[in-house]
């Protein structure tokens, strides 16, 4: 792994053998970008930027007789607003003289070992043997601001991370109007782009289309990542398809608003451009002050999609997530939400976790409803030391200490960052919440977002909540957040920071998480945002796993968890059965297909198990013992994605499973409405030895229901049957015939 700066071509080349990044510095020290895909024995940097005349191409001064040199078809590192570049810019601010037209040089640059943390902001961590950074300084060509270009290639991951560090070297303030975490250039348009969006319960759905001519963004304004974009990109080759071709992906650490562009310009020629979205941002920086924008974090594959999924996996595992659970296996949880509400007591809750223990389950939660007066979700959010002694006699310690001699941990939901009207918090404290002079405040699921941007909130926050979790052998944390940000204003802040309260929001939240976490560095923290409004790289450096989405149907959830493995692990996500109907979408699915869906994940329950009948019960027994059986395959191994319920019929979904050893492989195979005379689906696996010989140990499916349903299903059991690797990869196995809607399978083999 290396980092080299050519004095003679003027060039930085990072590579760690695998991936390859080069950039070069142009006449008077423009910071042109040249290549980024797979590293190369040799290159001629000579000839790889071919420079022609083009109309309408501003050239610099000193160059403009020449009339070849632009920084309008320049493939730039950070592009800037005002000095000839017409395309996105990466950075706009307006200067002391009122003026925004900004040119930024090449001043010096840092080679050095590791990687440094960000200020304020969560980012990627790394031992000096395991990555190496490459910091290059640029000058602002009036002499008042700087900024620091950063990069860090890492050694046992295909990934660069990126983010800019703006410093005011003037007297006088700069208002920052856009700072993005960088600019990535490719001399080429024909390439398709892949992109996240959703809504509340149906999150992450993954759009490809070709790339088009002018501009194309997803991004959100609603104060976090959002369900309705993810902060991700991809571009692709046109041909690449989930184990071939090229692939560029793009995610930030970061949980606020965010902008994900993509500029196809006349010339063919395509710009990315990622960090926070300058829609109503602004930022004053003052005298020797310094804004550093989120970690952007880059991957290359040639092995398609899921190589680039297989990078981002093992770096949010091993560079992303940290902390005591960071290799723990997670329990079997089971949540009292959807099985009670707000409608409990202590006895209703030990007998709901009673009979969750009996059928295995290893967690139990309490979730909404145990503080102030809250029956309702209209009152109490923010009273977090004021507990509902009607429903708690004995207070969150005597309900603890009653379900851990259940021999089960316990654990507990929270909304720290919000507050209801209807609150002594608010009372107390109206000018807490964020608002606008002059405006009567919108409401969200009644309730107000906390002004994070001031110091004496969140401390209020992290004392109350760290009171709760010290009141009792609290083992785990469900963290929520359930409304996005209207009316952004800070009573603390004069009117020319108020564009920073958003950005300074998300700040608050990285403050709070930290202290808390680290406070209780034992315990496992969940994040919540009304699901998955807030699954992205920054929380994760706090939680290491997220609600995956509050819609638990078993066929949404076949989309939900596909689209959220384009970046994440399946640990991370947060997966878990409910009762039928469906409480979101009222669909009824066999609970065998709940649970093969549920189990590709951290795995729980959302539902009285205690209220199921005898039979069920005894399936549930079967599948969470199953389920721990697996788990640490299905937790920490390789995933892969065989058919996705996107393309094709969108009838189907596959993936698999491979233990890091590769003794182990899990396979999973939904198929959601029954046709007559259906086709025998044949799949074949990924990621096996070839040589080896693979035992079926498990082999789960649905029973028919057509009534013309023969009895040759009894006999079609796999058990016991061997299958060689190379067959199973070539040839594959056959998914058996099953006349019913939402059939779920699973095989599991060992390698002998």
């Amino acid at each position: 792994m290396s980092i080299i700066f050519n004095e003679q071509d003027k060039s930085f080349t990072l590579t760690n053998g695998r991936i390859q990044y080069v950039m070069q510095l142009f006449l008077e020290g423009y910071l042109g970008h040249i290549y980024f895909g797979k590293a190369l024995k040799s290159f001629n940097i000579k000839r790889a930027f071919y420079q022609t005349e083009r109309e309408g191409a501003p050239n610099p001064a000193k160059h403009a007789d020449a009339r070849i040199f632009s920084l309008d078809v320049l493939p730039q590192e950070y592009s800037v607003y005002g000095s000839g570049d017409f395309r996105i810019p990466a950075l706009e601010a307006t200067l002391a003289n009122g003026t925004t037209t900004l040119d930024l040089r090449y001043h010096s640059h840092e080679i050095f070992s590791g990687k440094k943390d960000l200020a304020n902001l969560p980012s990627s961590y790394a031992n000096n043997d395991d990555a190496t950074t490459l910091e290059i300084t640029m000058r602002e060509v009036a002499g008042d601001l700087e900024v620091v270009l950063s990069y860090t290639i890492f050694n046992d991951v295909d990934v660069i991370t990126r983010h800019a560090r703006i410093k005011n070297l003037g007297q006088d303030p700069i208002a920052l109007r856009k700072a993005a975490s960088l600019t990535l250039d490719f001399p080429t348009d024909e390439m398709d782009r892949i992109s996240l969006w959703g809504k509340h319960a149906f999150e992450r759905n993954i759009e490809r289309t070709p790339l088009n001519h002018g501009i194309e963004i997803a991004a959100s304004s609603r104060g976090a990542t959002s369900h309705q974009h993810q902060n991700f990109l991809a571009l692709c080759d046109r041909t690449t398809t989930e184990f071939t071709g090229d692939v560029w992906g793009c995610s930030l650490v970061w949980s606020g608003n965010f902008e994900a562009a993509t500029e196809v310009n006349s010339f063919g020629n395509t710009r990315m451009v990622m960090g926070i979205n300058g829609f109503d941002f602004k930022w004053m920086l003052n005298h020797d002050e310094t804004f550093t924008t989120p970690e952007a974090v880059l991957v290359f594959s040639t092995d398609g999609l899921n190589g680039m999924s297989q990078n981002y996996h093992r770096f949010v595992q091993d560079h992303i997530v940290r902390g005591v659970h960071k290799n723990a296996v997670r329990p079997v949880l089971v949540n009292s939400w959807e099985a009670a509400y707000m409608n409990f007591t202590e006895d209703s809750i030990v007998k709901f976790a009673k009979d969750a223990v009996k059928l295995g389950a290893e967690l139990i939660v309490l979730d909404d409803g145990w503080f102030g007066v809250r029956d309702k979700d209209n009152c109490s959010l923010g009273d977090w030391t004021i507990l509902n002694q009607k429903k708690l006699p004995n207070g969150i310690k005597g309900l603890c200490d009653r379900i851990h001699d259940l021999g089960a941990k316990f654990g507990l939901w929270v909304e720290p960052e919000m507050v209801s009207p209807d609150s002594e918090l608010f009372r107390a404290h109206p000018d807490w919440a964020i608002g606008v002079p002059n405006h009567e405040r919108y409401q969200q699921r009644c309730q107000y977002v906390l002004d994070l941007s001031r110091q004496d909130v969140r401390d209020y926050i992290v004392e109350s909540i760290c009171q709760v979790l010290a009141s009792a052998d609290i083992d785990y944390v469900k963290w929520d957040m359930n409304r996005n940000l209207t009316d952004i204003g800070s009573f603390a802040y004069g009117k020319e920071q108020q564009q920073e309260i958003a950005t300074r929001f998300v700040f608050g939240v990285y403050d709070i998480m930290k202290r808390i976490t680290e406070a209780f560095p034992n315990m496992l923290f969940e994040s919540c945002a009304g699901g998955g409004r807030r699954f992205d790289m920054g929380i994760l450096c706090y939680m290491p796993q997220t609600w995956t989405s509050d819609n638990t149907d078993e066929v949404c959830r076949q989309k939900i968890q596909y689209g959220t493995s384009l970046i994440f692990p399946p640990i991370t996500m947060g997966c878990h059965v409910s009762a039928c109907p469906n409480h979101q979408v009222g669909r009824s699915t066999p609970m065998l297909s709940r649970f093969i869906c549920a189990m590709s994940g951290s795995f729980g329950y959302e539902m009285d198990l205690g209220k199921l009948p005898e039979a069920e019960q005894a399936e549930v027994a079967q599948h969470i013992a199953l389920y721990k059986e697996l788990r640490n395959t299905i937790q920490f191994g390789n995933f892969y994605r065989l058919m996705s319920p996107f393309e094709g019929t969108q009838n189907e979904t596959a993936w698999q499973f491979v233990s890091k050893d590769g003794n182990e492989v899990i396979l999973m195979y939904f198929r959601n409405l029954c046709q007559p005379q259906g086709n025998i689906r044949k799949l074949r696996l990924v990621g096996l030895d070839e040589n080896a010989t693979y035992e079926v140990t498990h082999h789960m499916y649905n029973q028919s229901l057509a009534c013309n349903a023969l009895d040759y299903l009894c006999n079609y059991k796999l058990e016991g049957d061997t299958f060689s690797g190379d067959e199973l990869m070539h040839f594959g196995v056959n998914m058996d015939k099953v006349d019913r809607d939402f059939a779920a399978y699973l095989i599991s083999f060992k390698r002998k």
